[in-house]
């Protein structure tokens, strides 16, 4: 019987395993056009405007605005998670060009990086949805882990936070797919649901069936081709507020402008949407803003015509008191209006804090206000 130093002897060596894939040159890339015709040049200043970022510049030329969104293998940004797509868009004789890069698998990592790197130096503005908070910071661990040397900090326009400053009173959720439905009635069919991307990937890398791709290519694509068009609406509705379709849309405008010093403007929003559901949020803002701009007279008339009009609780009450007490020096009719506030409360029931708070406040605004209306001895 043989030993088994015999055995091991006997044992042949096995020939080393042939490559089954070769060294890599460069990752996928995929080029898609889409009809770009409707928009012109942005005015000098609007992004900016409507970003609320003195970083981006005054005058951008559309050719030099680069669109980005990835596709990544998770939603975290930890060393394992990878953006393995990412595509780009500019804009270019009256069209959308899309460009993606894939890496097929995990050493083609560094060619994507490199189209993208390519990309950031060329634009001027970077143009994103949430990318300031996911997107860009990924790409930034991932250039340092394949250790490029690349300037992240290209001015950079995310319209995740334009977008919900615009329609989050209305429309509560500002997905980018929720968006293309509500805004641009254009809903997506047969769509891949962001949730299952990774794990598609993840089956492409065991099996390397491109076939399991071209949904994310697809998705990718319109990502970057809505993110286009919802620049160019949202330029819209900041040139004019008027063109919103919905009051909630021209008041949450109307709020943009008056933060950014548009006082004017934002009072025009502000009437605009002086109506139905809308018109005690629009009358306070409005009253506000005369206060602030000086008009305590025509911010006076506004809140007389919300208490007869039995809006806004108690606020009107206490906010027409202060302009009579300390702008106007009217003590009588704050006295007044400060008694008509105690009254109408006293009718409603104090178990929201609110109205205790608005109670306590006019009680003890009344009170003051008796002493001063005393005669001085």
């Amino acid at each position: 019987m043989p030993s088994l130093r015999e055995k091991l002897k006997a044992i042949k060596p096995s020939a080393a395993p042939s490559a089954t894939r070769p060294v890599p040159q460069d990752c996928f890339v995929r080029e898609t056009r889409f009809p770009f015709d409707m928009y012109t040049v942005l005015p000098d200043g609007l992004l900016s405007f409507m970003q609320g970022d003195e970083e981006i510049p005054e005058h951008i030329s559309p050719e030099h605005i680069l669109f980005l969104d990835t596709e990544t293998t998770g939603l975290s940004r930890g060393a394992g998670t990878v953006a393995f797509l990412v595509g780009v868009g500019m804009i270019r004789d009256k069209e959308l060009i899309v460009k993606q890069y894939l890496m097929r698998d995990y050493d083609e990592e560094y060619y994507v990086l490199k189209h993208v790197q390519r990309d950031l130096d060329d634009c001027d503005v970077l143009v994103t949805y949430n990318g300031r908070a996911f997107d860009m910071p990924l790409l930034a661990s991932r250039f340092i882990m394949q250790r490029m040397h690349v300037d992240t900090d290209v001015p950079h326009a995310d319209l995740l936070h334009t977008a919900r400053r615009v329609w989050k009173l209305r429309l509560k959720n500002c997905s980018l797919s929720y968006l293309e439905e509500l805004i641009f009635h254009d809903p997506r069919e047969d769509d891949i649901p962001g949730a299952e991307i990774p794990g598609r990937y993840f089956d492409y890398l065991k099996h390397h069936d491109f076939s399991l791709l071209e949904d994310i290519l697809h998705h990718n694509a319109l990502d970057i081709f809505s993110l286009a068009r919802l620049l160019y609406t949202l330029s819209d509705l900041h040139q004019d507020p008027m063109h919103a379709e919905h009051l909630q849309d021209i008041f949450s405008l109307g709020r943009i402008f008056d933060k950014r010093g548009r006082s004017e403007t934002a009072r025009t929003c502000y009437r605009a949407a002086d109506a139905g559901s809308m018109s005690a949020m629009s009358r306070l803002f409005l009253a506000a803003n005369l206060r602030r701009a000086r008009q305590p007279e025509e911010a006076a008339k506004i809140y007389r015509k919300m208490i007869a009009s039995g809006q806004g609780g108690a606020q009107p009450y206490i906010a027409l008191c202060k302009i009579l007490e300390h702008q106007m020096n009217d003590i009588p009719s704050a006295l007044d209006t400060a008694k008509r506030g105690l009254i109408m409360l006293s009718d409603v029931p104090a178990s929201d804090p609110a109205i205790q708070a608005a109670f306590d406040d006019l009680t003890k605004r009344y009170a003051r206000l008796m002493r001063k209306s005393r005669p001085h001895d």
